[in-house]
């Protein structure tokens, strides 16, 4: 088995991407990093309950029931930390926890959309399972995609983030640049992961190859997808569906 497998997608969209596992390596610093991260959480609520118990049994002494209560409660602490932080991390942070985003990784859907919350959940729930006898390991070195049981169960992949190919083989128009300009100062072009800008960039690569309907729908499409994902009502004014896929593609690589 190669250090790093790559492997295709077809979009939606009918766009071929092409990423790179994570890796077995990349997984476990991510995840060393947000178990660090999830214990001194978990100390630091476990400690606020265990003094707030100690005032509890002391208004209420000589009751079995409270300790039962205590411990209950400390169990459900510890399991609501647990899977609440991978679910809220992944869910927000769309894939990425701050393991992950630490070693450059990123959790997407199988068809190669973001994951979402049902994903997340789905992965938190199993990975107690995964991490008893180091089962999610095995599985990853196994699996051709490299995919631990959540993974399987939810339908996910774990990628490395690769940064944007800069250079093009494709006309642009003179008033993209202007137009990426503007929209570089007035939007947040991070909310693009590096597959929607890989998305937008195989269309405009191939679009010269579709027939003029073929080419209309596609473009609209995107651009509209595009424009929610940046959360803008409406296009800017008289601006075409690949004028602003082209604006969107010289911004994003001038985002930094």
């Amino acid at each position: 088995m190669s250090l790093f497998n790559r492997i295709k997608i077809r979009t939606p969209e009918s766009v071929e991407l092409e990423f790179t596992l994570a890796g077995i390596g990349n997984r476990t610093i991510a995840l060393v990093v947000d178990y660090l991260i999830w214990g001194a959480v978990l100390i630091g609520l476990l400690i606020f309950w265990g003094l707030l118990s100690v005032q509890l049994e002391r208004y209420l002494p000589n009751n079995r029931s409270i300790e039962l209560w205590i411990s209950a409660i400390s169990l459900l602490i510890s399991f609501t930390v647990y899977t609440g932080y991978f679910v809220i991390f992944e869910t927000l942070w769309r894939g990425q926890t701050p393991g992950k985003r630490y070693s450059k990784i990123r959790v997407i859907r199988d068809d190669g959309q973001p994951a979402g919350v049902t994903q997340a959940i789905l992965r938190a729930l199993i990975r107690p399972i995964d991490d008893t006898f180091f089962i999610g390991l095995l599985l990853i070195v196994l699996t051709k995609r490299e995919k631990r049981l959540g993974d399987l169960i939810a339908g996910t992949l774990v990628i490395q983030e690769e940064r944007s190919i800069i250079s093009s083989n494709f006309a642009i128009s003179p008033e993209a640049e202007s137009l990426a300009d503007e929209l570089l100062a007035t939007q947040r072009l991070n909310t693009l992961l590096p597959d929607d800008f890989a998305v937008i960039r195989e269309y405009l690569q191939r679009r010269s190859m579709l027939d003029t309907k073929a080419k209309t729908d596609l473009s609209l499409k995107l651009a509209r997808q595009t424009k929610d994902l940046l959360g803008m009502q409406e296009l800017p004014y008289q601006m075409t569906p690949d004028l602003f896929l082209e604006a969107i593609y010289l911004a994003y690589q001038k985002r930094d």
